[in-house]
């Protein structure tokens, strides 16, 4: 895998870059879709969402500073 292109989940989940439908910045996390037809968004990074990954600055702080660059 090529670093550029993938970002890893709070759950150990590794997802494709161009997959992203959108992201919502919460405080130190990230809120990420990657679902074609959209996703609910959690209202705390706390929040168990089915259908949303959690990127958050104190797991991962490589895939988090790739995204939030984009929040700058």
């Amino acid at each position: 895998m090529e670093n550029g292109n993938w970002c890893k989940t709070d759950d150990n989940k590794i997802i494709n870059e161009k997959c992203i439908i959108w992201v919502h910045k919460m405080n130190d996390c990230l809120e990420v879709c990657t679902k074609s037809t959209g996703c609910t968004k959690s209202t705390s990074c706390d929040v168990k969402s089915h259908d949303t990954h959690k990127i958050s600055k104190f797991n991962n702080l490589d895939s988090y500073n790739k995204l939030n660059k984009h929040f700058e």
